[in-house]
């Protein structure tokens, strides 16, 4: 079921526009987005990473678009909660999700590019402390990462729960639409929305799993 345009989190307070209508395109893309598929939409709501930047959108007929966080400023600049968008991408086989490379904001005119890696600002400054919280609900849709992969869940009151793949596999009975779920873990809440950096998951307060989190990139044991 698509989620609601009415819930979930409040659009974000008036920005300074961009200075024209490329203001928020990115270099020249190595290739041309005029020649791949484009999926028009109207905007419902920001995706959020764990460190609350944002990585893409979600539509009102419930397809994700999925844009690289180093475009979140750009990306909350030229599109709202509300506007209706041109998605430029390659769109998955089985699921209702859009790898994007370029996002247009139809009334506008501004675009979003995906130039790839090196690109971009990237996140800005130390990842922001997030409260500890335990939130219930029901859940409204699965999210998933540009590959496929499930990385978390809507639930109906707005509030993102993101987990790593390898656990949302593994507790994915719990993540399927309109089943219960409790969370506890490191929330925050920003302008485009709420987002829960889960660290246990279960189907009730009494019934939480942990979860296991992946080892930093390059560390290692120790020495012999």
């Amino acid at each position: 079921m698509p989620p609601s345009p009415s819930a979930g989190a409040p659009p974000p307070p008036p920005l300074p526009p961009p200075s024209g209508p490329a203001a928020a395109a990115g270099p020249a893309a190595v290739y041309d987005p005029q020649q791949l598929p484009a999926i028009n939409g109207t905007v419902n709501r920001y995706t959020l990473t764990p460190r609350g930047d944002v990585d893409g959108l979600i539509l009102a007929d419930g397809t994700e678009v999925h844009l690289p966080p180093h475009l979140s400023t750009q990306l909350v600049y030229a599109v709202r909660p509300g506007d209706a968008v041109t998605v430029r991408g390659l769109k998955a086989m089985t699921i209702p999700l859009v790898a994007a490379v370029s996002i247009t904001n139809d009334r506008s005119g501004q675009t979003v590019t995906d130039s790839g890696p090196g690109f971009g600002p990237g996140p800005k400054g130390p990842r922001q402390a997030g409260q500890p919280s335990t939130v219930q609900g029901r859940v409204q849709m699965a999210l998933h990462g540009p590959r496929g992969d499930v990385n978390g869940v809507l639930i109906e009151d707005g509030t993102i729960l993101r987990l790593p793949p390898p656990e949302a596999e593994r507790f994915t009975a719990f993540l399927a639409p309109s089943q219960p779920i409790t969370a506890q873990g490191d929330a925050l809440t920003t302008p485009m929305g709420r987002v829960i950096d889960v660290q246990a998951i279960g189907p009730s307060p009494t019934q939480l799993s942990f979860i296991q989190r992946p080892e930093p990139p390059g560390k290692k044991g120790p020495r012999p």
